[in-house]
């Protein structure tokens, strides 16, 4: 979604990423936003194509279980700049060892499905 320079209105960032009103508001109020969210003259939100963007990391973090705790601090690095780099590589990289596991035992847990349906199958097939 390409947005005007002015940033669109809480709803279409909300569509544009998939999350409800409520979260977005949630985000910015739990700090992590990378930097404030804009206000019209009306005072409404306005959403910049930067602001989706982060929005839409922080999504994948969340899929992947990130805790919000764990999410703020790596805004907080990032908002700190370059210096935090091999922090902020570091804290991804555990992460990233975190859902490999995940991915191990649902993939076990998958074939542990398949066999069992595997079975279901036979029995019905002599039935």
């Amino acid at each position: 979604m390409t947005l005007t320079h002015e940033g669109v209105a809480i709803s279409r960032a909300a569509t544009a990423t998939g999350l409800t009103t409520y979260t977005l508001r949630y985000y910015e109020r739990a700090g992590l936003m990378l930097d404030p969210i804009d206000r019209a003259s009306s005072t409404h939100r306005r959403y910049t194509d930067a602001d989706i963007g982060w929005v839409q990391f922080l999504t994948r973090l969340r899929s992947t279980g990130m805790p919000i705790a764990t999410i703020r601090q790596y805004t907080e690095l990032v908002r700190r700049g370059d210096e935090t780099i091999e922090a902020r590589r570091e804290l991804l990289v555990r992460h990233r060892a975190a859902v490999l596991s995940q991915l191990d035992d649902i993939t076990a847990s998958l074939a542990a499905i398949d066999i069992k349906i595997a079975i279901y199958e036979e029995k019905v097939a002599h039935a």
